[in-house]
C-alpha cells in the first residue's frame, strides 16, 4: 500500500438478564470463568461541547460532599438521570461488602472511561479523604473490575449485603466495553472495605483480583503504571495494618496477662473456699455433738455463712476468669486476623510486583522487535457497516499490529497522508460529539489539530496534491469546503451542494452535485461556479 500523499482505503477487516439475583452459587465455579480482555472503545472524536477536566471532576466532588457527611448512614447522592451515587451500607450484615454504587443516568453523556474515572476518583477523595493520585489508581481498577464482572449476579450475591444486590439490576450491573452502551445501562459497585478506613476504605484486594489484573494484562503497555500504583497503595496499607497487627498483638498480650492474673486470684479463692467449707463442716459436727453448747451453736453458723461467702466468692472469681478468657481470646483472634490483612497485602504487593517486572521485560522485548521492523498503516474497519475506521500501523514483516490509534471514528474509508501526520474526517453527531476534519499525529495516531467547522457526516474526502476538499455544514445548508494540511478551511463555496455528493478532482475544476441534484463545476482558487 503506497502512502505518499494517496488515499489509504479499508483494507483491514477484523472482527470482535433478568432483575432478579439468584441466591445460591459455587465459588469454584465463579474462579473458572474465562477473562475476556478489557477494551473499552472511548469516543475519541471531535466534540460539540467540551468540558474542562475540573469541570468533570466536580461531578465527583458534588457527590462525595453529600456522602461524607455522615458515612456510617446508606442514603443517595445526585440525580438518577444523570449521575448518582448509591451508598448502600449496613452495619448489622456481616461477612460482606458495602458499596458505593455509581450510577450513569439515561442523560448523561459521557463518552470516555478517563472521565468516568475522573468523576470516581473525585468523589473518593471527597467522600473518604483519598490522595488525588491513590484515588484515580483505584478508581482505574474500580472501572476495570466492574467490566470484568459485568452482569454477573451471581458473583455479586456471593460478595455483596444485601442492601448492595438490592439496588442492582443484572442488565445494568457493572460497566460495558462500549461508550454507547453506558448511559441508562450502567451501575459501578465499588466494594467498601471500611467507611472511616482511609486509604482501605475500598477494598483493593477485590478490586484488583486475578481476573481484574490478567485483563489488565491484556492492553498494549499490560496496564503497568497503574499496576505498580496499586502495588505502592497496597505496601502503605500492609504498613498501616502491621501496625494495628502490633497493637492487636499488644493488647492480645495484655489480655492474656489479666487472664494469668484472674486465673491465680480464681486458685486463690477456689482454695480458701475449700478451707472454708472444712472449717464449716467441723464446726457442724462440734455443734451436733454439743447440742446444748450455744456457743457452739453459735460458731457453726459463722463458719457455715463465711464458707457460703467464700463459695460464692469463688463462684464469682471462676465467672470473671471465662469472661477474661473470652477478652483474651478475642484479643487473640483480633491479633491474628490483623497480621493475617498485614501479612495477605504485603504478598500480594509482592506477588504482584513480580508479575510486572516479568510483563515489563514482555513489552520491552516486543518494542525492540517493532523499533526495527519496517510499518506500514492503513485502516481497520469498526463496524460491521464499514462507515467507521481506525488507524493501525503493521509490522511489514509478521503482520501483527503495531499499534492502533485510539480513534475509532474516521470517516468514509479516506485517509490523507501529511507532514504533519494524517488528515481525515472523524467523530459523530451522536449525544456530544461533532464531526470535523482532524490532524492524526504519527507516532501516537491521536488527534492534535481538528477544523472549526462541523462536516458533513456523510461527507468525502478528496486531495488535489496540496489541499483537501469536503462538505461543510453551513447552518441548514451544506456547502463544498478546502483546507489545508492544518484542517484549516481556507474556502467555502456559494454554491450549496447535497450533504453526500462526490467530489470529483478534475484538471478543470471540481464536481460536484449542488443542492438542487444539478452537476456544478467549481473553480479551485475560489470554488466559484464555473458556467458559460
Amino acid at each position: 500500500m503506497k502512502l505518499s500523499r494517496g488515499i489509504f482505503t479499508a483494507a483491514l477487516a477484523f472482527v470482535f438478564c433478568a432483575n432478579s439475583f439468584s441466591l445460591e452459587v459455587d465459588e469454584k465455579e465463579l474462579e473458572t470463568v474465562s477473562t475476556q480482555p478489557v477494551v473499552f472503545e472511548n469516543y475519541n472524536g471531535p466534540h460539540s461541547v467540551i468540558n474542562s477536566a475540573a469541570e468533570i471532576a466536580g461531578i465527583g466532588t458534588d457527590l462525595g460532599k453529600i456522602i461524607a457527611d455522615n458515612p456510617e448512614t446508606p442514603k443517595n447522592a445526585g440525580s438518577s438521570l444523570r449521575y448518582q451515587i448509591i451508598h448502600a451500607v449496613n452495619p448489622e450484615e456481616k461477612g460482606k461488602f458495602d458499596a458505593d454504587i455509581f450510577v450513569i443516568g439515561s442523560s448523561s453523556s459521557i463518552d470516555h472511561i478517563k472521565n468516568i474515572r475522573r468523576i470516581i476518583a473525585a468523589y473518593l477523595s471527597k467522600a473518604y479523604g483519598y490522595a488525588s493520585d491513590d484515588a484515580q489508581t483505584v478508581a482505574t481498577f474500580v472501572t476495570v473490575y466492574n467490566a470484568v464482572y459485568r452482569g454477573n449476579t451471581d458473583y455479586f450475591n456471593l460478595k455483596y449485603k444485601k442492601i448492595v444486590t438490592d439496588n442492582l439490576t443484572a442488565e445494568k450491573a457493572g460497566i460495558a466495553l462500549n461508550y454507547r452502551d453506558w448511559p441508562g445501562k450502567t451501575q459501578i459497585v465499588i466494594p467498601l472495605a471500611d467507611v472511616n478506613g482511609g486509604l482501605s476504605t475500598v477494598d483493593t484486594s477485590v478490586i484488583s483480583d486475578k481476573k481484574v489484573v490478567q485483563s489488565m494484562q491484556e492492553d498494549e503497555d499490560k496496564g503497568v503504571d497503574s499496576r505498580k500504583q496499586m502495588v505502592n497503595i497496597k505496601e502503605r496499607e500492609a504498613d498501616k495494618a502491621q501496625e494495628k497487627a502490633n497493637d492487636a498483638q499488644k493488647k492480645a498480650v495484655e489480655e492474656s496477662a489479666k487472664l494469668k492474673e484472674e486465673q491465680k486470684k480464681a486458685e486463690t479463692a477456689k482454695t480458701e473456699a475449700q478451707n472454708a467449707q472444712k472449717e464449716a463442716e467441723q464446726a457442724q459436727k462440734k455443734a451436733e455433738e454439743n447440742p446444748e453448747d450455744k456457743q457452739a451453736q453459735k460458731e457453726a453458723e459463722e463458719k457455715r455463712q463465711k464458707a457460703d461467702q467464700k463459695q460464692e466468692e469463688a463462684v464469682q472469681q471462676e465467672q470473671k476468669v471465662q469472661e477474661q478468657t473470652e477478652k483474651a481470646q478475642e484479643a487473640k483472634n483480633e491479633a491474628a486476623q490483623a497480621q493475617a490483612a498485614a501479612d495477605t497485602k504485603r504478598t500480594e504487593a509482592q506477588t504482584e510486583r513480580t508479575s510486572i517486572a516479568q510483563d515489563q521485560q514482555t513489552i520491552v522485548r516486543e518494542q525492540t522487535k517493532n523499533q526495527n521492523a519496517t510499518g506500514v498503516y492503513g485502516l481497520k474497519s469498526v463496524d460491521d457497516l464499514g462507515i467507521l475506521s481506525t488507524l493501525v500501523k503493521v509490522n511489514a514483516e509478521t503482520g501483527s499490529v503495531i499499534k492502533e490509534s485510539p480513534v475509532t471514528v474516521i470517516r468514509s474509508r479516506t485517509i490523507f497522508e501529511t507532514q504533519a501526520g494524517y488528515i481525515a474526517i472523524a467523530g459523530t453527531s451522536l449525544g456530544n460529539g461533532a464531526v470535523k476534519l482532524v490532524v492524526l499525529d504519527k507516532e501516537n495516531m491521536e488527534i492534535v489539530k481538528e477544523s472549526n467547522e462541523t462536516i458533513a457526516e456523510n461527507s468525502v474526502l478528496v486531495s488535489d496534491g496540496s489541499n483537501y476538499y469536503c462538505i461543510i455544514q453551513d447552518g441548514k445548508n451544506f456547502v463544498t469546503g478546502k483546507f489545508n494540511e492544518n484542517a484549516e478551511n481556507l474556502l467555502k463555496s456559494q454554491v450549496n451542494v447535497k450533504p453526500a455528493t462526490p467530489l470529483t478532482i478534475t484538471q478543470n475544476g471540481i464536481l460536484a452535485t449542488s443542492s438542487s441534484n444539478i452537476p456544478v463545476l467549481l473553480n479551485t482558487k475560489d470554488l466559484s461556479q464555473i458556467k458559460n
